[in-house]
């Protein structure tokens, strides 16, 4: 096959990151809102229209059929012809309205009829919106299920659980998330109907009681009718024998459900309050998933149904919450709430290994929120997870999230600094990009000096981030640089106590660590954050503010199976699971259409043991295939296990097999992208800058481009790229490492 446009996609609640790779290799990013639009700043009015400006360099005729949205007020309208200048031929947008006029400065939203991560994939390879995309290897990370989950804009859903159950899930494993609020306040539950079905099973997964196929048959007809097209099937102790869930799953799809989500299928596990969760979301989610996907596969192949996109590419791949890759076909909903934080996960350890690093803590500082991460080798999973208000039974990685980001908003609470959880998204976004948004912490870094608006992504309003700040702070005497630095030290302080969580909460100690800083916003705060935890080094690697988008070049195809075992360690059972796992998980990488499927095999072999009658498990891995089979060697990972969470060792007691989770995965592949500087260890010319740090002082500016392997320099200084920027902090030391990262070391004795 002959070399293919690759396309890595990263969309994330305000920007979607793009790294595109021509056929000859070349590279190019590309980022645009999430909303599917891009920034244009009106230039100057002429006979044909009004001349627009971007940044982008597009030929003739690409934003023709885009609607040109002014920010604010103002008619938005039709862009039906479009020059290589930017000149532009306006239609009226709106059935009786006028062509609008549009005045030199004014900032415009030009909007595709299309998702964000294709409008990225034109822009990248030049394509207007009549020309197909050319044959291309698409990897795409996504947060539309997480955003449908959050803000309740799912299919209608229907639970169909065993009778007596109903309010299952109403009632719960009765937590309470704040065990000292007088008033609990119960979540809406994501199904909007719950029906009992007649058919039970033992324990053993053996039938006391058949099926009722009419009665679910009927009942799922007048559902239909009703409009429900989505059904979750939770059925008790079907994680030992799926037959009556199976059953009931062919029933509601000849009675017209098109989204059916069954409990053993996904997570066939013990337990049915997760496991129901869990079939709950992937119902919910099936539409706002698997249409977006379908969408997105329209249009790669011309409109054409196609899994490999036809014209000679290959079959697009999404990131799952796991950090591996799969297709579109095998894609799961229930997969997707942690997809574009991972690519992130799998980034920032592929970075810390090309700077000799192989411990790192990654931070991801976004628009609407801050990821956290830990690397130690390899991969930390978790099996269950909470987003929002839903349970997810699911492999993903250990990602912990704080509402925190450069979209976080600011404000003044009874006399007290506030800073988030509440963002401000793509639109209206911070105060400086012109439409009208709040005071944000990307506001309040601009507002300090921490941003250049001059070499910003977007166009930027210096004016109305003042404004903002000014309206903010007008009840404490009005804007004072250290109130501003005050936002951004309650912001720091929320991101370093995340941190913690993933680090010293579970025993690890963060100084062991380097920080891997990237997103929009993570080098503006990385040196604060390292230095209230007592990290030493901080790595900034290329394409910081794109690096989830990188992860994804470095993902590998993956599949997990698994198993509930509950059985004693010695009973001889356990090897036998493993090898039926192996093959499974095995069998299902190699159905993938249309992959490299170069080097696959089982990479990990997760066991979780726990002392008979005890419910905390403890997960082992052994080192292979053997070990996996022994008895004798799981027993002592065990013993090894215990003694260090405990601190002493496992008394004399039957140890049990709870689950067992083997990992197939293809080879990793090589994903290095350089965009080299050409300073070399010589100076490179810089600017003066007026920044604050904890007071007014001066720092030098540098082009990020300038600079390269050997270069450095001592704080405070700032280094700016064309999507973000890196603040090198008094006491702080920056050099350039043989991977372009920009490596930054606490300076001796600071």
């Amino acid at each position: 096959m002959p070399p293919l446009w690759q396309l890595w996609i990263d969309t994330g609640g305000t920007f979607t990151d793009c790294i595109a790779l021509d056929p000859e290799g070349s590279s190019q990013c590309v980022k645009v809102l999430s909303s599917g639009a891009v920034r244009a700043t009106v230039v100057s009015n002429g006979p044909r229209g009004p001349r627009l400006e971007t940044r982008f360099d597009l030929p003739e005729g690409f934003f023709a059929g885009y609607r040109a949205v002014p920010l604010g007020e103002g008619t938005p309208a039709l862009v039906e012809e479009w020059l290589a200048d930017g000149t532009c031929r306006l239609l009226p947008a709106e059935n009786g309205a006028g062509t609008p006029a549009f005045e030199p400065g004014q900032v415009l939203e030009l909007l595709s009829p299309e998702n964000a991560p294709i409008l990225a994939a034109r822009i990248a390879t030049a394509r207007a919106l009549d020309q197909p995309l050319p044959p291309c290897d698409l990897r795409l990370a996504t947060t539309r299920g997480t955003n449908a989950l959050l803000e309740r804009a799912g299919s209608r859903t229907v639970l169909f659980v065993t009778e007596g159950f109903a309010d299952l899930l109403l009632i719960g494993d009765q937590a309470r998330p704040d065990i000292f609020a007088l008033a609990v306040e119960r979540p809406a539950p994501l199904y909007e109907r719950s029906v009992e079905v007649t058919g039970r099973l033992d324990a053993g997964g053996r039938e006391l009681e058949p099926l009722d196929e009419e009665g679910l048959r009927t009942a799922a007809r007048a559902l239909v009718d009703e409009g429900f097209r989505a059904a979750a099937v939770a059925l008790m102790h079907s994680y030992r024998n799926p037959d009556h869930e199976r059953r009931a799953e062919r029933i509601l799809r000849s009675a017209g459900f098109r989204t059916v989500s069954c409990s053993a299928e996904l997570a066939p596990l013990i337990k049915i309050v997760p496991r129901a969760h869990t079939a709950v979301v992937d119902a919910y989610l099936g539409r706002a998933v698997g249409g977006y996907l379908e969408t997105t596969g329209a249009a790669l192949s011309g409109g054409r149904e196609s899994e490999a996109g036809e014209a000679g590419g290959v079959a697009p791949r999404v990131m799952t919450s796991a950090g591996g890759l799969a297709g579109f076909s095998s894609y799961r909903p229930k997969d997707s709430l942690l997809s574009g934080p991972a690519g992130g996960v799998v980034g920032a350890a592929a970075a810390g290994r090309a700077s000799g690093h192989d411990r790192v803590i990654g931070f991801d500082m976004g628009g609407t929120s801050t990821d956290v991460s830990r690397y130690d080798g390899d991969f930390e999973y978790n099996f269950e997870f909470r987003v929002g208000d839903a349970v997810v039974v699911a492999p993903a990685l250990a990602i912990e999230t704080v509402a925190s980001g450069g979209g976080s908003i600011c404000r003044v609470d009874h006399g007290q600094l506030k800073v988030g959880p509440e963002s401000a998204g793509a639109r209206p976004g911070p105060a400086c990009y012109g439409a009208g948004g709040p005071l944000t912490i990307t506001d309040v870094n601009l507002l300090l000096g921490r941003i250049d608006p001059t070499a910003f992504g977007l166009p930027i309003d210096v004016a109305a981030a003042e404004r903002r700040a000014a309206e903010a702070l007008a009840g404490l005497g009005g804007v004072d640089e250290q109130l501003l630095g005050g936002f951004l030290a309650i912001a720091n302080e929320r991101m370093a106590d995340a941190i913690r969580r993933i680090s010293i909460s579970r025993g690890y100690d963060p100084t062991d660590y380097a920080l891997v800083s990237f997103g929009g916003a993570g080098g503006q705060h990385a040196c604060a954050i390292a230095s209230e935890l007592g990290m030493e080094t901080v790595i900034v690697p290329v394409d910081t503010s794109l690096l989830s988008a990188v992860g994804l070049g470095h993902a590998v195809l993956e599949r997990f199976a698994h198993r509930q075992v509950l059985e004693p360690l010695d009973g001889g059972g356990v090897g036998s699971v493993v090898e039926r796992l192996e093959r499974e998980a095995l069998g299902r990488l190699l159905e993938e259409r249309g992959a490299n499927l170069e080097g696959a095999a089982v990479r990990r072999r997760i066991v979780r043991l726990r002392l008979l009658g005890q419910e905390t498990a403890l997960e082992v891995e052994p080192g292979s295939a053997e070990e996996a089979r022994s008895a004798d060697a799981v027993a002592a990972l065990f013993a090894e296990r215990y003694e260090a969470v405990y601190g002493y060792p496992p008394p004399e007691h039957p140890i049990e097999v709870e689950s067992i989770r083997v990992l197939a995965s293809t080879a990793p592949a090589a994903a290095r992208l350089d965009r080299a500087g050409t300073a070399g260890g010589r100076e490179v010319e810089s600017g003066e800058y007026r920044a604050w740090f904890a007071g007014w002082g001066t720092a030098a500016l540098l082009r990020r481009e300038d600079l390269a392997p050997g270069f450095e320099r001592s704080g405070p200084c700032l280094v700016q790229e064309q999507h973000s920027i890196t603040v090198v902090e008094p006491r702080w030391k920056l050099r350039v490492d043989e991977a372009h990262a920009l490596v930054l070391e606490k300076a001796q004795g600071a």
